[in-house]
């Protein structure tokens, strides 16, 4: 039975003193203009900021890191070690030079015109399995030493948390949902952002709130950001005969990889991460999908991969009314039953929605046999009603919907650990709501799901 949750003299030398001090920062005036508005947390400095690890190669061996200063930074570095129990670590430093690329803020017209650098290193000849602290910056001007592990070389127990929209109000209230998935998986591998990070794609107030709403988790935890529909927006801010265009800050901000024999449209929007034996594929369902549909097949039929996962934004069973994604329906969900795709992650419709598809053969055992399970899922606080109706109908596609919620955010923790992933789903006050857990024949590729909270 389907669950449904629903939470809701001296002026003298005051004088000499002022003039002296316009003397001794000629640039600082003419540019303080630029900065009326903003909070703090949005300006640049010298100090780097917006500090964030993407995947970038094998993740075993490899990571990349971003981040951005003001313009006067024109050198930036990274520094990485194996961590130590002690600050002796920073002794075997290994130095790398950062890429750096100048952009102009003010590209959109709501955004101040500030110039400014983003620089970006990728981490190579790294040891598998191994923590290693790094810290990013130049001369005088460091960011903290921070720590991650690399994925091990062979199999291995792992666990990553999910996130459906961010999107609105996001300091407000997304913050607390990132933080508590920090607190309930510390040591999370990395993390799936599933779309529509933000609201405006190229307005940089909500980029700058995305940032410090996660803070120093972006730095810790590998990102896999997705592109969602509002990650895309006319130029000019208008709705106006100019096309979409992927957020301004996408590509300076996040490393990550470049399939070359895909359209440059699609470049760093759809890409894959091999983790540990998990094959993650992550898709841009806002456009230019048939061209994705030959990726799918290239991608899961190469691959011998005990756990196969795919994520893109637009939910491939809408829950909410008035969606309906009819090309994934109809095109790639057949090729997720084809090639056993395990876990399919999706945002954009701003509910909550878990199911699956079960085997439906007279040669097999109905009790729990399954194809593929499939997540929407959302953790800002802009939410949608469901379509009850709209669900029953999927039912032609082979879709059984095990738990549903409206109003409410959620993040979730997925683990995976020899021939099981358990899925677990938790509000923002840290209650699990959701729970099930997939065992996987290997040898065969025969999957059972259990529905642990009803």
């Amino acid at each position: 039975m389907i669950k449904f949750f629903h939470i809701y003299p001296f002026i003298l030398i005051f004088s000499f003193n002022l003039n002296a001090q316009k003397h001794s920062h000629p640039h600082s005036h003419p540019h303080s203009h630029k900065h009326d508005g903003l909070h703090h947390w949005e300006i640049p400095s010298k100090d780097p900021d917006r500090i964030i690890l993407t995947f970038n190669g094998d993740p075993s061996t490899k990571r990349a890191v971003t981040w951005r200063t003001d313009l006067s930074v024109e050198k930036a570095e990274a520094q990485i070690a194996v961590a130590n129990v002690n600050s002796s670590f920073v002794k075997e430093a290994i130095t790398y030079s950062a890429s750096t690329e100048e952009f102009d803020l003010g590209l959109y017209k709501s955004n101040k015109s500030l110039i400014v650098n983003y620089h970006s290193v990728v981490f190579e000849n790294l040891n598998p399995n191994t923590l290693y602290a790094y810290r990013v910056g130049y001369d005088k001007n460091w960011s903290e030493w921070i720590q991650f592990k690399t994925a091990n070389d062979t199999y291995s127990p792992t666990q990553f948390v999910y996130f459906g929209d961010a999107q609105n109000d996001i300091l407000n209230h997304w913050s607390r949902v990132i933080r508590m998935a920090y607190q309930t998986a510390p040591n999370a591998s990395f993390v799936i952002h599933a779309g529509d990070l933000v609201d405006t794609a190229h307005k940089d107030n909500e980029w700058a709130q995305w940032f410090k709403a996660g803070g120093f988790i972006h730095s810790q935890w590998t990102a896999i950001p997705v592109v969602g529909n509002h990650e895309f927006q006319r130029f000019d801010g208008y709705e106006g005969s100019l096309p979409r265009r992927l957020s301004i800050q996408w590509r300076p901000q996040f490393t990550l990889p470049v399939e070359q024999l895909l359209d440059s449209k699609l470049h760093e929007t759809v890409y894959t991460v091999e983790y540990q034996d998990i094959l993650i594929v992550v898709l841009n369902s806002t456009g230019h999908l048939e061209k994705q549909t030959e990726y799918i097949i290239d991608k899961l039929s190469n691959t011998d991969a005990k756990w196969k996962i795919v994520t893109c934004h637009h939910s491939v069973f809408s829950p909410a009314e008035g969606r309906d994604f009819e090309y994934a329906r109809k095109v790639w969900k057949p090729l997720f039953d084809k090639y056993g795709v395990d876990l399919v992650l999706n945002g954009h419709d701003h509910t909550y929605a878990r199911g699956h598809i079960p085997v439906k053969s007279p040669n097999i055992d109905q009790s729990g046999n399954f194809k593929t399970l499939y997540v929407t899922s959302v953790s800002g606080p802009k939410q949608y009603d469901i379509d009850i109706d709209q669900i029953k109908n999927y039912q032609a596609d082979g879709y059984k919907p095990d738990k549903l919620a409206e109003q409410t955010q959620f993040f979730q923790v997925i683990s995976i650990e020899n021939d099981e992933l358990s899925y677990s789903a938790y509000t923002t006050l840290g209650n699990i709501y959701d729970k099930a857990v997939i065992k996987k024949d290997f040898s065969t590729g025969l999957k059972t799901i259990s529905n642990l909270i009803k």
